[in-house]
C-alpha cells in the first residue's frame, strides 16, 4: 500500500506531497446566493456535480430529501478559463420520480451523487436510504431519463443492505458515484464504515469503508476496503459533534478500471471543515465482496491511496463542506481542470461554494 502523505502542518510532510501540492494550482471559485430561488425551488444542497458533454452543462443533484421540494437535480453552465472561473448560470431544474410516475414523498429518499451516462445521456444516482428506529430503507444506484423519470434500480450487495444490525449507518450509505472503464462500470463509495466493519473513525484511528464496483447493467463484480482518515481535530467544546467520510469518487482516467480520485469531507465543530482528495488505486486490494463483515477476512489488503490535494492549501475564502467533483475542460496550458461543489445544507452560516481547480 502507498504511503498516506499528509498536509504542510498537519503530520509528516516529503517529497512526494510536495510534488502533489505544485501540481495543482486554484483558478477561481464563485458562490451563488443563499437559498436563491429558481424556477420555483429553493437552490442548495448541492452533493455532486458532473459535466454533460451532449450539452456542454454541468448536472447538480441536490440533497434535499424532498423536504423543501421534491428531491430533484439543476443544470448550469460554468466559463472555466486558464485564470478564471467566470460566473454560474442555472438553466433549468427537473424533479425525480418513482417507479409509480410520482415525485418522491418526503423523507422517502436521500440523493447524493449523480453521473451522466456515457453511453445513453440519461442519469445514474446514487441515495442513501434511511435507518431509524421504525424506517430500514434499503439504500440505491437508480437511473433516470434526462427528465428525472426513473428506469431502474441497480441490485446492491447483500452486506448493503439495512438490516437492525448490519448494513450503512444513518446518513453514511453511497454517497459516491462514477462511470469507469468507458461507462461499462459503474462504481460506488459508501460514506462510511458498514455497521459489521467497525466504529466511525475518531481522532485516533481511521476507518474502513466499501467501494463497489459492478457491470453497468448490474452485476456486482468487486469491493475493495477503503482505509478512511482519522478525524482531524477535536470539536470544541469536547462533546460537540465531529465526523469524515468519503463524499465523492471520480475515475482518474476513463478507461482505466483501477484508478480513481476520492473526496474525503470532514467537518469538526468548534473548527471547521477540511476537505482531501486522494488517487487511490483498487488493483492489488482484496475483493471483499463476499463478505459479510471486514473483520473477517484474512490478509486483507485496502486499497492504494496517496494524497493529491488538501483544499486548505489553496487559498480559498472559505472551505466549506465540498462534497461533489468532476472534470472540466483541457485549457490551452495543457492542464486538466477538476471543478468542485459544495453542500450548504439549506444553512445560513454555510455556503453553495464552486472551484475550479488547474492539475498538471
Amino acid at each position: 500500500m502507498l504511503g498516506l502523505v499528509h498536509s504542510p502542518g498537519h503530520g509528516t510532510a516529503g517529497a512526494a506531497e510536495a510534488g502533489a501540492l505544485r501540481s495543482v494550482r486554484l483558478i477561481g471559485e464563485q458562490t451563488l446566493p443563499h437559498r436563491l430561488d429558481f424556477q420555483g425551488t429553493t437552490v442548495g444542497g448541492l452533493s455532486s456535480i458532473d459535466y454533460d458533454p451532449r450539452t456542454g452543462e454541468y448536472v447538480l443533484i441536490s440533497d434535499d430529501r424532498s423536504q423543501l421540494q421534491s428531491a430533484r437535480f439543476y443544470t448550469a453552465r460554468l466559463d472555466v478559463g486558464t485564470h478564471e472561473l467566470g460566473e454560474v448560470r442555472l438553466t433549468g431544474t427537473h424533479t425525480f420520480t418513482g417507479a409509480d410516475g410520482a415525485a418522491y414523498p418526503a423523507g422517502s429518499v436521500d440523493p447524493e451523487e449523480l453521473r451522466v451516462d456515457p453511453f445513453s445521456g440519461r442519469y445514474y444516482w446514487s441515495q442513501e436510504g434511511e435507518r431509524t428506529t421504525d424506517v430500514l430503507l434499503d439504500p440505491s444506484v437508480r437511473e433516470a431519463r434526462r427528465d428525472g423519470r426513473y428506469v431502474r434500480d441497480l441490485p446492491i450487495p447483500d452486506n448493503s443492505r439495512m438490516t437492525e444490525d448490519a448494513g450503512p449507518r444513518r446518513n453514511l450509505g453511497p454517497e459516491g458515484l462514477t462511470f469507469a472503464a468507458s461507462g461499462a462500470l459503474v462504481t460506488s463509495a459508501m460514506e462510511g464504515p458498514l455497521l459489521q466493519d467497525g466504529p466511525e473513525a475518531d481522532t485516533t484511528r481511521g476507518a474502513l469503508s466499501r467501494i463497489t464496483v459492478q457491470g453497468r447493467r448490474g452485476p456486482v463484480l468487486a469491493q475493495y476496503a477503503y482505509p478512511m482518515e482519522p478525524v482531524f481535530a477535536e470539536p470544541v467544546p469536547a462533546d460537540g459533534f465531529a465526523t469524515t467520510g468519503v463524499s465523492s469518487i471520480l475515475a482518474e482516467n476513463a478507461l482505466d478500471p483501477t484508478r480513481y480520485l476520492v473526496m474525503e469531507r470532514s467537518f469538526v465543530e468548534g473548527v471547521g471543515n477540511r476537505i482531501r482528495i486522494y488517487r487511490i488505486d483498487t488493483s492489488g486490494g482484496t475483493n471483499v465482496r463476499h463478505a459479510d463483515s471486514l473483520g473477517d477476512v484474512d490478509r486483507l489488503r485496502p486499497v492504494r491511496k496517496r494524497l493529491l490535494l488538501d483544499l486548505a492549501d489553496l487559498g480559498l475564502t472559505t472551505v466549506d463542506n465540498v462534497e461533489g467533483m468532476t472534470w472540466g475542460p483541457r485549457l490551452p496550458t495543457g492542464e486538466r481542470t477538476l471543478l468542485l461543489v459544495s453542500d450548504d445544507n439549506f444553512s445560513p452560516s454555510q455556503v453553495t461554494q464552486f472551484v475550479a481547480l488547474a492539475l498538471r
